[in-house]
């Protein structure tokens, strides 16, 4: 049993020496969603707080990022919210993609699927209310439309079977 205890105490010990990369990606900050759209200040301090770690280029790394295994995790879930959505690089999107995206989004926060549970655990501040979740989905919907509207888009959409990218 003590070799057992020891064999992991010496691999967690290992482990330590991988971490991971915590350099944000660089970014045009004129591609950024929220230079962009220019949203009321509770709008965009409701992203920073709730959806900026894990999908943008502005991730501020927590102190359990430098444990591993943790930190693995950590920068697999923020690879793949950046690939999801990337609010950094949003300008960048062509129009109906951001449409698109807006839409998603705002479907994932009115289930509640967003902010992911797991993030929730340790970010409390990232957590939203009722009243913050109707403020972020409605101003969703408005620049959806106005996406729509400004490029011609069809009001709605069938959903399309195929994932969108």
């Amino acid at each position: 049993m003590k070799k057992v205890l020891l064999a992991i105490v010496v691999v967690l010990v290992v482990i330590q020496f991988f971490q991971i990369d915590k350099t944000n990606p660089t970014f045009d900050e004129n591609q950024d969603f929220l230079k962009i759209y220019n949203p009321p200040a509770e709008v965009a301090s409701i992203l920073k707080a709730s959806c900026y770690d894990c999908h943008s280029n502005q991730t501020v790394y927590p102190w359990y990022s430098y444990v591993q295994p943790a930190g693995w995790f950590l920068k697999d879930h923020i690879d793949e919210g950046r690939e999801e959505l990337n609010f950094s690089t949003f300008g960048s999107y062509e129009a109906k993609k951001q449409a698109h995206k807006l839409e998603e989004s705002y479907e994932l926060v009115e289930k509640g699927a967003m902010p992911l549970e797991s993030y929730l655990i340790i970010h409390k501040d990232a957590s939203l209310t009722d009243s913050q979740k109707t403020t972020l989905v409605d101003y969703f919907k408005k620049v959806e439309t106005q996406i729509k509207t400004s490029n011609n888009l069809p009001a709605d959409e069938p959903k399309h079977q195929e994932k969108e990218d």
